[in-house]
């Protein structure tokens, strides 16, 4: 297993061609197909978990009480952990941050309650950041996802786990991401030499933004990697399909991180023009004294009772979300669409656009999901691709969606490699890193600002 996964098919495909895997890949599907979060041993009760909510209200940070319970420890349990503290570096963790003096100072000592509270205390440490990453919310730039792993693995119930089983290595490692690109990095880390001291602080912070997300992504989803600008279609870990992809500029329509699901498929969609471009950019006077013109240049005019024009782009070639687009609520009004300028995917700098993520060859795109995430025929998705006329294709099956950020990683073909700091996310996480580790609050939700970025052009 390489990367995010193996690559099996190419991507060269053309429409309606190199569907039957994904025909029989559908027939397969379960009914539910979102992360499960439930640890590898016994795993606690928990509720299904929700990735990334539909609201406009005011954010609400999700907070958690400090979960660090303090419970007794026999030499050789406390034994066993000194050592995976010692070892912690190979998942690209700080051995320094657990405390492994006071630890075997502890161990040494004797006393039941010492050592208890001792190990208890780096336990519960190790665990906070194998569990949810290192880095603290202030240091991760942009990011929106909702990591449910907490809910599955809350601290009391692995400490449980460990004590229980005297496998106190076992279940700690059982908290690591799933997915192989985390085994990937552990790997090059292993054999990169301490002296780089650069090349080992990427792939740590890297491996730490596996950690943020929840352990396991799903049997199916979609990953992009905003850096890379590629997009991946992914099923059991292994990429079924790539797309090239165009995501937002350098500056205020930087494109953020979120997790989001997809609802349905909209085959040649409409455009609602925002008002940023309606009365902003005086579109709609332009338009509103001439709707047969309008109509003619692709556009509906309205004016509503209070005055406000809106405006409508329909579905053609010009239209600005192109064929396809995933509908895939979320706080920023980020999605997943085609576009009439597919030239640009030729250009290997793209990040252009206005915050979504444009992909190229959209329409199989949208095929594919239509048939994995709704179970439709191959041949009646391309008659509604032809047809022209909007269409909206209901999901009956969950599809998560995960738009990141790495620069080291693997790339669409299985090759470990680094990708630019598009938008300069790394040098906070490096920071963090550098510092001495903050305690974890319970924080589980960033505080940044949500900017709505509508606009596809």
């Amino acid at each position: 297993m390489v990367g995010w996964g193996r690559y099996r098919l190419g991507t060269g495909l053309a429409l309606g061609a190199g569907l039957t895997s994904a025909v029989a890949l559908a027939a397969a599907q379960p009914q539910s197909i979102l992360p499960n979060s439930s640890p590898a041993p016994n795993p606690a009760p928990t509720s299904a978990p929700t990735i990334a909510p539909d609201t406009t209200a005011p954010k609400i940070v999700p907070q958690m009480p400090v979960d660090e319970p303090v419970a007794q420890w026999n030499a050789n349990d406390a034994k066993a952990l000194l050592g995976v503290i010692e070892g912690i570096d190979a998942d690209g963790l700080i051995p320094a941050d657990y405390q492994p003096e006071k630890l075997r100072k502890a161990i040494a000592a004797g006393d039941p309650a010492v050592l208890g509270a001792q190990a208890s205390k780096s336990f519960a440490w190790l665990v906070e950041d194998m569990r949810d990453g290192r880095t603290r919310f202030d240091a991760r730039l942009q990011w929106f996802v909702v990591d449910t792993d907490l809910d599955a693995n809350p601290t009391s119930a692995v400490m449980t786990r460990a004590l229980q089983s005297h496998d106190v290595a076992g279940v700690i490692e059982s908290l690591a991401p799933t997915v192989p690109d985390y085994g990937e990095l552990k790997g090059l880390l292993a054999t990169t030499p301490e002296t780089n001291k650069s090349k080992r602080s990427l792939i740590r912070i890297n491996m730490d933004r596996w950690r943020w997300l929840p352990r396991e992504l799903g049997k199916y989803y979609l990953l992009t990697n905003v850096p890379e600008f590629q997009l991946r279609l992914t099923v059991n870990n292994e990429i079924i399909r790539s797309y090239r992809t165009i995501v937002g500029k350098v500056g205020k329509t930087a494109t953020p991180q979120l997790a989001a699901v997809v609802q349905g498929v909209v085959f040649n969609p409409t455009w609602t023009v925002p008002q940023s471009i309606v009365k902003g950019e005086g579109l709609g006077a332009k338009l509103i004294g001439n709707p047969a013109g309008a109509l003619r240049q692709g556009y509906k005019v309205a004016r509503a009772k209070d005055g406000t024009i809106s405006v409508v782009q329909q579905p053609g070639p010009t239209n600005s979300l192109g064929m396809i687009k995933l509908d895939m609520p979320n706080e920023h009004a980020i999605f997943i669409h085609d576009t009439p300028s597919r030239g640009l995917f030729a250009q290997s700098y793209r990040a252009l656009s206005h915050g979504c993520v444009r992909t190229e060859r959209a329409a199989e795109l949208g095929i594919t999901m239509a048939i994995l995430g709704a179970g439709m025929k191959s041949s009646d998705a391309v008659d509604i691709v032809n047809s022209g006329k909007y269409t909206r294709v209901p999901m009956t099956k969950t599809f998560p969606v995960y738009i990141m950020y790495f620069t080291m990683a693997s790339d669409i073909s299985g090759k470990m490699g680094t990708f630019p700091d598009l938008y300069s996310r790394d040098g906070a996480v490096l920071a963090s890193f550098a510092a001495p580790r903050m305690p974890w609050t319970g924080q589980r939700q960033t505080t940044e600002k949500v900017i709505k970025l509508d606009n596809p052009l």
